[in-house]
Parts: C-alpha cells; sequence; structure tokens
C-alpha cells in the first residue's frame, strides 16, 4: 500500500480529513478512487491503515481500519546534525540522506567558509524547501516520524544550543583522535550532536570555538572526504554502533 504523511489533527471519530497539498497528490497526481487503500502517519509514531471513502469538492475522507503504534526513535540516539551549508545541490543529497539514515535534527549552518549567503525570505524559502525534500525521504524509507528542519544560524548560536551528551567535530585539523577511539570509550547515550563544515571545512578559530563548546574533534583517516561524504560516513557508522543498522 501506498504510504503518505498527515498532520495528527487532521485525525478524529475513526476518519482522516484530508485537504490541501496532500488531496492534491492524492487526487489530482496519483488519481486514487473511492476504495483505494492506503497508510496514513502522523510523523509521532501513528500509522493508520485506511481506505478512501469519499471526495467532495477539494476534501477527502479516509476512513481508519486498523491503527498502530510505532515507537519513534526507540532505543537508539537522537541525533541532531550541524552542517555547514554547502554550495549547489549538495545540501539536498545530505538532508535526503541524513533522513534516511535516522537523523532527528538538522541544524543548517552558516560559518567563515560556507559559500552561499542565505538570508531573509531567501533563507526561509529554502528551508521550506529542504523541509519538503526531508519529508520525502522519511515517507519513502518509511520512517514513522519526519525529522525537524532548523532554521538557518550562524556557526556560535548553533553552538550554544548544543547540549547533547557526546558532540562530534569532524575536523581535518585533527590527527590523533580517530572516531573508533572516540566510539570505544563512550557508553551509549541518548543524545548526538554531529557539527560538519561546507566545502573548504571551518577555520582553526571556529574549530576552537567548538572545542570550548565541548565537541570533540575526530578524524576518519588519512583520507578526505567532501562534506557531503563525510557526515553521511559518521551517520551510517553511528547507527551501526548504536543505534538500529545491522
Amino acid at each position: 500500500m501506498r504510504r503518505f504523511f498527515i498532520q495528527k489533527s487532521t485525525v478524529a471519530d475513526g476518519v482522516v480529513n484530508v485537504s490541501g497539498e496532500l488531496f492534491r497528490h492524492l487526487i489530482k497526481v496519483l488519481r486514487l478512487k473511492v476504495g483505494d487503500r492506503m497508510i496514513l502517519a502522523d510523523g509521532e509514531g501513528g500509522e493508520y491503515e485506511g481506505v478512501l471513502a469519499s471526495v467532495e469538492g477539494e476534501r477527502a475522507v479516509v476512513r481508519i481500519t486498523a491503527v498502530a503504534s510505532i515507537p519513534v526513535g526507540a532505543a537508539t540516539p537522537e541525533i541532531v546534525l550541524l552542517q555547514g551549508i554547502p554550495k549547489g545541490e549538495r545540501m539536498e543529497l545530505i538532508l535526503q540522506k541524513g533522513a534516511e539514515l535516522g537523523v532527528n535534527r538538522f541544524v543548517p549552518l552558516l560559518s567563515s567558509r560556507a559559500i552561499p549567503r542565505l538570508t531573509g525570505d531567501k533563507a526561509v524559502e529554502r528551508v521550506r524547501r529542504w523541509e519538503r525534500i526531508v519529508s520525502e525521504a522519511s515517507r519513502q524509507s518509511r520512517r514513522s516520524d519526519i525529522p525537524a528542519v532548523g532554521a538557518i544560524v550562524p556557526l556560535t548560536e548553533a553552538l550554544a544550543s548544543a547540549h547533547q551528551e557526546v558532540k562530534l567535530l569532524l575536523w581535518e585539523g585533527e590527527s590523533l583522535r580517530g572516531l573508533r577511539e572516540v566510539l570505544e570509550g563512550v557508553t551509549p547515550p541518548l543524545s548526538v550532536a554531529l557539527l560538519v563544515g561546507p566545502e573548504g571545512g571551518f577555520s582553526r578559530e571556529e574549530a576552537e570555538q567548538a572545542m570550548a563548546a565541548g565537541f570533540v574533534p575526530v578524524t576518519l583517516g588519512r583520507r578526505i572526504l567532501r562534506t557531503e561524504t563525510a557526515g553521511l560516513a559518521v551517520l551510517a557508522i553511528l547507527q551501526y554502533v548504536w543505534g538500529d543498522v545491522g
């Protein structure tokens, strides 16, 4: 069955009221008909099997036939990815694959070496696009929740709000402390923050600011990975060691 995300507020009295963008997608694009079955997820761990019961004007009603409750993030740490904004479409790739790999929240960063300088209305519209990408990636990967995408913020603001138990900084200036060494010495945490720079990484001053905020700098070895590769590689490792991969 096809699977879609809904707002929990649209569920009431055994039915789901569908309107707006989702209505257009179901009826205008996919051309679903009365009697077609589907799965609806509310982004908070609730999933509903249902059947399209009626279509009237710009509103559809889905009758719920079964309800399931899926724990969100059960037995896995909450992962926050603080990502320096890269140029082009690389951020979209990071968001898409990060959602697939279980990131719970994305924090887009402006740092000294970040090429896109997104501010004002342009920044708001870009975040909305990123939210759509994350939502679609969550649907396709059958997540029961949708990761949050925060507003674009300066690095200093992101560091001040990072209160996770484990805080990792990917930095090419670190040559001794490897990721394996750090993970082997840590009890599985409830939350992890991963800080990744844009193309060119972080300046030494920015890295020192991160370390002062409790981030542990780590190296991934002798190979230098692109920004869109480095963070995703670490996310996969974190999910293997502490999460639900493998």
